[in-house]
């Protein structure tokens, strides 16, 4: 079983990695099932949805759950779906076209309702679960304070055992609560005795629960987001969540699904941003032809679809990973699986953000003037994305956290990155390293994938051994690591699939066109970051050596990106949408 973290440092081999094209019919058809639901029963309320109708976000909640999509996580015994998590990604994926109500709808299946799968008694689980399952209830997960955002175990909520022992009075505010508005529980987070970081499940009508006025947001209208006000509010002592003084347990292990999914949401909009971008290309005329005819748009299109299809690749991958794990352990324990592969959800959760960011404004480009009205959806698109960026853990605290992880799994020996740094350094005393040159160009950008983790083990070790314990306090070190962490699992998730697809004898499509436009596009930006990291940390005839080390592993024949971008657009404008 493949640990997590360890694709930088072990070959892959690309039969083992998951792609949408091992989906079953059983996936294809919860796929094809959430994406009509999200077309024919949320799209057409989507204006009434920007608005906040009373009533309707509700009401379309309750629809998805009479068809099961609010209980895929919960067990069957619970009244829920018991399905694997490829369909949960499946399901976050089909359901972001839904705008708003895909926030609402993962707010409450994931951060909201899971706390209580993983972590619930058997009490718990059978008082809530089922009607979670359904939608009679919905959901809300209520962590950020106003001064404990990414800091969250600096919460100021406190809670203290009422004299007759029957309840915990909490005291403090929550605040930008998805589901605030229309949720009837809240897994929330106090200190008991002032510093046992605790969560509890929070019933709606709790005495002294008040809610706070709806936040009047950039994007994600639809969504209710309000703070929670807690006035010596009564929570029975059976509501505690998990073990006193483990809420921490709580919050991450969710988190690290929360991001995950949320990188199946990102990967969806990007996909439907890029459709109605090459519907709009084919459609518009200016100097006598379609706008999709001309190169520069040509070149958008072609990079669009490769941050696409590196996603895509990486968050499906990533799922076989969790998969795989829960398959072959005996207890299933699915915190216990995403927590080994955190890195990973972090990964997925940067990338996938950033990359539909990409896309969206790539989007409003294309569309010109008409992009930035609210007669073209894109514009929605466009305001929608930015969120992602800063949900479930800032994008600039799951960059720290990536190699902070990485690095602590080293030192307690469960990822072998110290033997791996080892053996570059006798590695780099070999005679010169030859050019990636090989007329096969997807052997090319295989290599340039390994040469890109030797990269990491190169900056990576030098900057364990300068400074020690103290590297947390180098932040922008740190990113770097981090960036170079995410491009390397980016760039191997695009490669490895396409090479399985070849392997296989599956009609490839463009696959290997799309991962090398990926790759030749983002190894340069590797190399980057590595000079960058270097020229921060070391000076003189140091800097020099291990400069040199970086340009004899980042050398590499160019290509003709131009022509290969072209052949992507005109297969994809062909088609009208995004596919592979």
């Amino acid at each position: 079983m493949v640990k997590g973290g360890e694709f930088l440092i072990k070959p892959v081999n690309p039969s083992e990695i998951f792609t949408p094209e091992d989906l079953s019919e059983e996936h294809r058809l919860v796929a094809q099932t959430v994406a009509d639901f999200t077309e024919n029963t949320v799209v057409p309320h989507m204006e009434e949805l920007e608005e906040q109708k009373e009533g309707l976000m509700r009401q379309l909640l309750e629809q998805a759950g009479e068809l099961g999509l609010l209980g895929t996580d919960v067990p069957e015994e619970y009244g829920g779906e018991g399905m694997d998590k490829i369909c949960s990604i499946l399901i976050a994926e089909n359901i972001a076209a839904g705008g708003s109500f895909a926030v609402a709808h993962g707010a409450h299946t994931g951060i909201g309702t899971l706390p209580i799968v993983f972590f619930g008694n058997e009490e718990q689980k059978k008082r809530y679960l089922p009607d979670l399952a359904s939608g009679r209830k919905i959901a809300a997960y209520a962590l950020t304070e106003p001064g404990a955002g990414s800091d969250a175990l600096s919460a100021k909520t406190k809670a203290v055992l009422s004299e007759d022992g029957r309840y915990y009075i909490l005291n403090g505010t929550k605040q930008f609560i998805t589901n605030a508005g229309l949720a009837d529980v809240f897994v929330t987070y106090a200190k008991i005795d002032g510093d046992k970081f605790t969560a509890f499940i929070v019933d709606r009508d709790t005495e002294g629960l008040s809610l706070g006025a709806e936040e009047k947001k950039m994007g994600i209208k639809g969504s209710s987001t309000r703070s929670l006000i807690f006035e010596d509010a009564k929570v029975p002592v059976e509501n505690v969540l998990g073990q006193i003084g483990r809420g921490h347990v709580v919050a991450f292990n969710i988190l690290n699904l929360g991001r995950f999914k949320l990188a199946a949401g990102c990967v969806g909009s990007a996909k439907l941003a890029f459709s109605h971008a090459v519907k709009y290309a084919l459609e518009r005329q200016q100097f006598g032809r379609p706008i999709a005819h001309f190169g520069l748009i040509q070149e958008k299109i072609g990079r669009m679809a490769a941050k696409i299809y590196a996603a895509e690749s990486m968050v499906y991958r990533t799922a076989g990973l969790v998969e795989k794990m829960l398959a072959e352990t005996q207890d299933g324990n699915v915190a216990q699986a995403l927590q080994e592969y955190a890195v990973e959800c972090s990964i997925n959760k940067v990338h996938a953000s950033e990359a539909l960011d990409y896309v969206a404004d790539e989007a409003v480009q294309i569309f010109g003037g008409y992009g930035y009205t609210k007669e073209y959806p894109v514009e929605q698109i466009y305001r929608d994305s930015r969120i992602n960026r800063i949900f479930e853990g800032t994008n600039e605290i799951n960059r720290l956290l990536i190699p902070g992880t990485l690095l602590r799994r080293a030192q307690k020996g469960e990822l072998a990155l110290l033997a791996a740094a080892q053996q570059l350094a006798k590695e780099i005393m070999q005679p010169k390293l030859s050019m990636s040159n090989d007329s096969d160009p997807m052997k090319t950008v295989q290599d340039l994938v390994d040469r890109s983790k030797k990269i990491f083990l190169q900056v990576g070790g030098l900057a364990v051994q300068k400074y020690m314990d103290k590297i947390q306090e180098q932040q922008e070190i740190l990113g770097m690591l981090s960036d170079i962490c995410i491009e390397t699992y980016a760039m191997e998730s695009a490669v490895g699939r396409a090479f399985k697809a070849m392997a296989e004898q599956k009609a490839e499509g463009i696959k290997s066109l799309l991962a090398q436009v990926y790759v030749y596009e983002t190894f340069p930006r590797v190399e980057l970051r590595a000079r960058e990291a270097l020229s921060a940390m070391l000076a003189g005839d140091e800097l020099q050596t291990q400069l040199s080390v970086l340009k004899r592993f980042a050398r590499y024949r160019p290509v003709n990106l131009v022509g290969i971008r072209r052949q992507i657009a005109q297969r994809l404008l062909e088609a009208g949408k995004y596919t592979v």
